[in-house]
């Protein structure tokens, strides 16, 4: 197939870039910094810098798309919550503007969003068919979805990825974590029992091709392993994993003082569950914490 991917670049689209090219697949990335795409993704992999390069004439099979800024790295500021706006809401508008000027449309617009679509819910089970939530990172997802959602009506399938904490040994959530761990000062959250969705980056690239290559596939999924842990869970495993203490709290004041506004996504959380993936068979290589990390660190 001919894809085109946005946020190629990134932790979750290089591993994917990887696992398509592996099929046979020929990958247009967009970037920004076109440059480093073959570097990053791949050799043989096309990079287009801006997506007014896609004319009409142009055909893709699919699109995937992963792109957005960081959301927990930058202070919300208004200034910096429409830079998350755009790169995700309004980036997906143009890109199913375009993909409605196709001359031949892709069957299939596969698009980002994220557990924080349900906000915080304390320990209430979600599934897919759980309303959203309020607050700024829930109504930024529902956004981002709706966009998305516009290619329906056009007649190209949707999924959306209500993607959970990635757990890999290059970069994102661990990445991180990893330094204040190794050296032994790492810390729950507050009182640890606000709860993490993660999942394992193979089975987060796994569960994304199945829903490419499953016609019938549609709509929301929880990209989360089965077995979520709350803070304080996810704390030790990952101590235990890499030998070290885990002693310490943060507490929330701290945290609300450094990080404002943000600090919700440390102190709040979901307990997400992947019920339209599990009920379509999938089976996860990393159901629990203790394997997930045990993979990740070579033991």
């Amino acid at each position: 197939m001919q894809i085109l991917i946005t946020g190629g670049t990134g932790l979750i689209g290089k591993q994917l870039c990887k696992a398509l090219l592996a099929e046979g697949h020929e990958l247009t990335v967009l970037s920004r910094d076109p440059a480093s795409v073959q570097s990053k993704c791949g050799a043989g992999v096309h990079a287009m810098a801006a997506l007014d390069e896609w004319l009409p004439e142009k055909t893709f099979d699919a699109v995937i798309n992963l792109a957005g800024e960081p959301i927990v790295d930058v202070r919300w500021t208004p200034r910096r919550k429409q830079v998350l706006w755009e790169s995700r809401v309004t980036l997906t508008e143009k890109l199913v503007k375009h993909i409605a000027s196709a001359g031949r449309k892709p069957k299939v617009l596969i698009s980002g969003s994220a557990v924080g679509y349900y906000g915080n819910r304390g320990d209430a089970e979600m599934y897919e068919a759980a309303e959203a939530g309020e607050d700024f990172a829930a109504r930024l997802c529902k956004a981002w979805e709706d966009a998305a959602r516009g290619a329906e009506k056009i007649g190209v399938r949707v999924c959306l990825l209500r993607t959970g904490l990635i757990l890999s040994n290059k970069g994102g959530l661990l990445g991180r974590m990893l330094l204040p761990f190794k050296l032994g000062l790492g810390a729950r959250l507050c009182d640890g029992r606000q709860w993490m969705s993660w999942v394992h980056i193979d089975d987060y690239v796994a569960m994304v091709l199945r829903l490419l290559h499953d016609a019938q596939a549609s709509g929301p999924y929880n990209m989360t392993a089965p077995q979520p842990a709350t803070n304080a869970e996810f704390t030790d495993a990952l101590a235990k994993a890499l030998h070290r203490p885990a002693l310490f709290a943060a507490p929330a004041l701290l945290l609300k003082l450094a990080m404002g506004e943000r600090a919700c996504l440390l102190l709040e959380g979901q307990k997400v569950l992947p019920g339209k993936m599990t009920a379509a068979g999938y089976r996860f290589q990393f159901s629990s914490l203790d394997d997930a990390l045990g993979n990740l660190f070579g033991k």
